[in-house]
């Protein structure tokens, strides 16, 4: 039986000879074109495509030091909320010359440490993080590493290094507000079982004064599961006047349930959500929620990731960049 034989692969000797030009000049031209030039990049570009020849970037990394990755973790990539912030962050990055490496958490904080061990192995030269490091060893493993390190959608006044986001204790609390605002009294939580769903139940609950109808369900949150959970507040409470949601997902669902029982919105019932997801603002009725700039956030942490990279000072290393209640027909009949 006759077992084929991986091809070498092509070496920057190998471009070299194909360009006809040294192995210095061939290096220059795809590392440090400046110095050489245009005819010879292009021809180097050229002989480099034509033999399939991949830089290392490895190998150049332990010269410089760099390895021009950076890694970031997310608890789900079918969040919507966080689409905008990997997207701004990728486009970034690579504007600067750097690729990113993405590792999903499923919101377990065990797989968050675990992750940020195989990712530090892997020497990149920054970290975005998608939360809170939990883990005090994680925390004091990145703090060690002296790379940078940005926390992303959460606030805290001590966080591992930079970072930037908001406090959901306070969006809570703007929620209850405006629901309390509206005059309604009897209100329910649809919330996921994560730790800044929990931040804002704190917020909603301390702004109310006093506890309100919660189901929680397992994060990330669903359209399945917000059907659920109106049939759970319904049960505690059948004259409930305004549901406030961790994500739109979940007042989809919610929105779904109460379609399906013949409950009028905003009339009978409001529904509010987090996250202004894409979909929110074309569903029937359209959906109020909590805007959060996501792609704000990802170019805010690339450039810090950036600028600590290249040396530069960093005046502001905690940003906070808020939020906004979007008001919509679901819990107001003034809106389209």
């Amino acid at each position: 039986m006759n077992t084929a034989v991986p091809s070498k692969a092509a070496t920057l000797h190998d471009v070299a000879r194909e360009a006809g030009v040294s192995l210095i000049t061939a290096s220059r031209a795809l590392t440090n074109p400046k110095l050489v030039s245009d005819t010879t990049i292009l021809k180097v570009q050229a002989a480099a495509q034509a033999i399939g020849y991949i830089p290392n970037l490895l190998a150049g990394g332990l010269k410089s030091r760099r390895s021009l990755m950076v890694a970031a973790l997310v608890p789900a990539i079918s969040v919507a909320q966080f689409l905008p912030t990997v997207q701004s962050l990728t486009e970034a990055l690579s504007d600067a010359g750097y690729q990113l490496i993405l590792g999903q958490t499923g919101y377990d904080h065990a797989r968050e440490e675990a992750l940020i061990n195989t990712m530090m192995s892997r020497r990149p030269d920054g970290i975005v993080l998608t939360g809170l490091v939990h883990s005090a060893t994680a925390r004091e493993r990145l703090r060690r590493a002296g790379i940078p390190v940005v926390e992303t959608w959460d606030l805290s006044d001590r966080p591992v290094d930079m970072l930037v986001g908001f406090s959901h204790v306070k969006v809570g609390s703007a929620i209850a507000g405006y629901f309390l605002g509206k005059g309604w009294r009897r209100l329910g939580i649809a919330t996921g079982d994560d730790h800044r769903g929990a931040l804002r139940r704190e917020g909603f609950l301390a702004a109310v004064g006093k506890d309100v109808p919660t189901a929680v369900v397992p994060a990330p949150s669903s359209l399945e599961q917000g059907r659920r959970a109106l049939a759970e507040l319904l049960a505690k409470d059948s004259k409930l006047q305004a549901v406030y949601c961790s994500s739109d997902q979940l007042a989809q669902g919610v929105l779904a349930e109460a379609l399906a029982r013949g409950i009028r919105v905003p009339e009978e019932l409001a529904v509010c959500g987090f996250g202004n997801a894409d979909f929110a603002a074309h569903m029937q009725p359209s959906l109020t929620t909590v805007h959060v700039d996501g792609a704000a956030i990802g170019r805010l942490a690339a450039k810090l990731v950036i600028d600590r990279c290249n040396g530069t000072s960093i005046a502001n290393p905690i940003v906070d960049v808020g939020f906004r209640i979007i008001e919509r027909r679901s819990t107001s009949l003034s809106h389209a």
